[in-house]
């Protein structure tokens, strides 16, 4: 029997990623694990991992990948780059039928591509098994302390993209001197577990939810909130979990109890369109708002914090919401506005160390599922396409794939 032969390829979408799906160590973990398994790398300058760094662990690299079963990469890969007849893995962006990528769904239908979204990879229970977001949280406190330091003049961070890995921005921490503030974590998940990672590193104390609301400190401290201390059904009295995420458009905001009293607002919870936005634009204009300075780790435009307007750049991270004008100024420009970090690729900021967590979920999680014949189904759910055909978990996107065949049409004529 010959052995699955995996690509890893350059990235090529602009702007660069510098991030892998598996590090040079992690292949040759990989290769360990499952000696029925070849690994090959296409050259790439800009990747945070060098060619010469899977060279010298014996990792063979290859510009021309169309011997390899399986292709791997990170961000979507540019419709002229697509190997027909291939099988892909990468963060497509077209299950919420995204406008930008309905060309990139349509290539992968025409080319005859297997493409499976490392999104859509998930346990029988529906949990997620390869992701980013402990980085997105992790480098998304970072910046919204930096962003928090530099607003009220009280300490310059290093930004996290300059530095090389996480221990070298765990050196700045030590910087960190803040006043008696409260800062909210909002979610329960792997972006929210992040946050705190950071928090915690800087010393500032956890506190319960309602000490939080009702106490005074001496000291800096944070309260994580779920959705239940933050949203209300209004004709039902006991919480329930199970119906806020079936029924989100049921329930009100009563986030505003911690407007009050927060300083720093760390936004981490995955947002329902259809549920409450956090606050009001109107509320922001109330004298008692306190939130000067919002990370939106998340980055829902337009979504569930409404002073994110549009997505901030690694190099310009920051952006300020005037309440008064609703307009968007400058970072910084007054102590009046709210201050924005609404960053939308976080974890390229430390992409070596992202890289290693996320190749960690793939060997764990992913690759014995190409040895076992598929024993769960996994890669199954999470196959979007396959011989030039939407699979019928995706077939939704079927609209939305020949949207980008009719563009097509009208260009030429």
């Amino acid at each position: 029997m010959s052995k699955l032969k995996i690509g890893i390829i350059k990235e090529g979408k602009i702007p660069v990623d510098k991030r892998v799906p598996l590090t040079p160590k992690k292949c040759v973990e990989a290769l360990q694990e499952f000696p029925d398994m070849e690994i090959v790398v296409q050259p790439s300058d800009i990747r945070s991992f060098s060619d010469e760094e899977y060279e010298e662990l014996g990792i063979p690299l290859q510009q021309d990948l169309s011997d390899c079963d399986v292709l791997m990469g990170v961000k979507e890969v540019p419709v002229e780059q697509l190997i027909p007849n291939k099988t892909y893995f990468f963060f497509s962006h077209t299950i919420k039928m995204q406008p930008h990528n309905a060309k990139l769904l349509r290539a992968i239908l025409d080319k005859n591509i297997t493409l499976i979204d490392y999104e859509t990879l998930k346990t029988a229970d529906g949990q997620r098994v390869v992701a980013f977001g402990r980085y997105a949280g992790i480098v998304g406190a970072y910046n919204g302390i930096l962003t928090y330091g530099r607003k009220h003049k009280l300490f310059n961070l290093k930004p996290a993209y300059l530095c090389h890995e996480l221990e070298d921005m765990q050196e700045e921490y030590f910087k960190v001197k803040l006043p008696p503030i409260k800062i909210a974590v909002t979610g329960g998940g792997r972006v929210a577990g992040g946050a705190m990672e950071v928090l915690d590193k800087m010393g500032i104390r956890k506190v319960s939810v309602f000490d939080y609301l009702y106490k005074q400190f001496t000291e800096p401290v944070y309260a994580q909130l779920h959705s239940g201390d933050y949203n209300t059904r209004p004709d039902v009295e006991v919480w329930d979990s199970p119906d806020f995420y079936a029924n989100p458009h049921l329930y009100k905001s009563t986030f505003r109890k911690f407007t009050r009293v927060t300083d720093l607002l760390l936004a981490c919870a995955y947002w329902d369109p259809r549920a409450p936005k956090l606050f009001t634009e109107e509320e922001t204009r109330e004298p008692d708002f306190k939130i000067d300075t919002i990370a939106d780790i998340t980055c829902d435009v337009n979504g569930s914090i409404p002073t994110t307007k549009r997505s901030s750049t690694i190099l310009e991270p920051a952006y300020d919401y005037n309440p008064d004008t609703a307009e968007l100024e400058p970072a910084y420009t007054s102590d009046r506005n709210i201050t924005v970090m609404a960053v939308d690729n976080l974890p390229c900021e430390l992409p070596r160390n992202a890289s290693r967590d996320f190749g960690r979920h793939l060997i764990d999680n992913v690759v014995p599922h190409f040895f076992n014949g598929d024993a769960e189904h996994m890669l199954e759910r999470a196959t979007i396409a396959r011989a030039g055909k939407l699979t019928p978990r995706y077939a939704y996107l079927q609209g939305y794939a020949d949207s980008a065949r009719n563009d097509k049409k009208h260009e030429a004529v």
